[in-house]
């Protein structure tokens, strides 16, 4: 086998996914995750060949991670079939609006990075420098979140607040799931016939993090998620857009202090907030479908946030040829995704329930009938490919 596959490496702050994969075939040769990173519990988890498989890796870190990375795929003959290694970075900020070789200068701007995204840069870091510390004959390349809003036009990514603040602090929105809509964009338009460059599509990213973005002519010209990913949509555990004085009212009424208001809106409100049940979709529709008047409320919610930011979104882009749904949730609710297309009816969609039943549980294809009307469609979404695809472009 020769030297064509790209080791993907998404790194967490207790967590590691991985792939190989080849980006001309799109063959995927293994996938895993090292998880509890830092605990008695940690270890790692994989599939090859559609072959399942495990290990214990008690209180590793990244580097104890990534070096037994390394013999799983020595062991499963695939380290020499590697060309290069492809990170995710979440936080770019206005430094980078491409992927990158991975230099000097490029470590030095991701930490420059650091105060926008302090949970997930410092990890991203983490995962490159203990990646060249095994693989260091492999070029290196980073992948931002954020890289593919930077098209955003001045208006759409400003915030009404003192210009200095931009100015000298960065405080603007960046967006994030950039990789994603990359991959969904190109996909939706082989699926409808559409040339890129004459594209106007509204594409909804669905999972416990969850954002929407406006995609004219293949670019990003508006998005959801902010200077953070709390910004937007309802998500799992996330709050989405709220009144910014709220953390005035609860430290006065409450007594929480910036901390406990931030936990709270990131880690204990969206679906599990109303519901006080779960963050995950799949429990919230089973209660749902049960008469839990909670759960109804905040499927009720995240379908009404969803609708409504989508189509406000749509004045960025004049027209609308597709909505897509991706994503976790996106790929496979068709609850949602039914509740949603319905509010969308204005727009001229019009459901089929065959269809969006038929792609109940994953699959891709359109969803709506009326050829003469803007179409729905389900993709699913492949990150990993696109940073395979983006790091072969970059060695080449």
């Amino acid at each position: 086998m020769s030297q064509e596959n790209i080791l993907i490496i998404n790194c967490g702050s207790s967590s590691l996914k991985f792939a190989v994969i080849n980006p001309q075939t799109e063959e995927e040769f293994i996938n895993g995750l090292a998880e509890r990173l830092g605990s008695p519990e940690a270890g790692l988890r994989w599939k090859i060949n559609g072959e399942k498989g495990k290990q214990a890796i008690a209180d590793a870190d990244h580097d104890a991670a990534i070096g037994a990375l390394l013999s799983l795929l020595r062991d499963a003959n695939l380290v020499e079939t590697i060309a290069a290694v492809g990170h995710r970075v979440v936080h770019g900020g206005e430094s980078f609006k491409e992927s990158c070789l991975v230099t000097d200068e490029a470590m030095q701007a991701i930490e420059d990075c650091t105060h926008l995204a302090p949970l997930h840069n410092p990890a991203n870091l983490t995962g490159i420098r203990v990646a060249q510390k095994y693989f260091p004959e492999l070029p290196q390349t980073v992948v931002f979140d954020t890289s593919f809003h930077q098209t955003m036009p001045k208006q759409a990514y400003m915030y009404a607040l003192p210009y200095s603040l931009y100015r000298e602090h960065g405080v603007r929105r960046y967006g994030f799931h950039g990789t994603s809509y990359r991959y969904v964009a190109k996909q939706a338009c082989e699926m409808l016939g559409l040339e890129e460059n004459n594209s106007a599509l509204l594409i909804a990213h669905l999972g416990n993090g969850a954002s929407a973005s406006a995609v004219l002519n293949g670019e990003s010209v508006d998005t959801t998620m902010g200077l953070t990913p709390l910004e937007g949509l309802v998500m799992g555990t996330r709050s989405g857009d709220v009144d910014a004085n709220l953390f005035s009212f609860l430290n006065k009424e409450c007594g929480y202090d910036i901390q406990q208001i931030t936990d709270l809106l990131n880690k204990k409100s969206g679906l599990l907030g109303i519901s006080e049940l779960s963050n995950d979709c799949r429990t919230i529709e089973e209660a749902m479908e049960e008469g839990h008047e909670q759960a109804t409320l905040a499927m009720d919610v995240f379908c009404y946030v969803l609708a409504k930011k989508l189509a406000g979104m749509s004045v960025a882009l004049g027209r609308i040829d597709g909505l897509v749904f991706t994503g976790g949730i996106g790929e496979n609710s068709d609850i949602i995704r039914k509740r949603v297309v319905e509010m969308m009816s204005i727009f001229g969609f019009e459901l089929s329930e065959e269809l969006n039943l038929k792609h109940r549980f994953g699959g891709e294809g359109v969803i709506t009938t009326n050829e003469q009307c803007p179409k729905a469609l389900v993709v699913a979404t492949n990150e990993e490919l696109m940073i395979a695809r983006d790091t072969a472009a970059l060695i080449a």
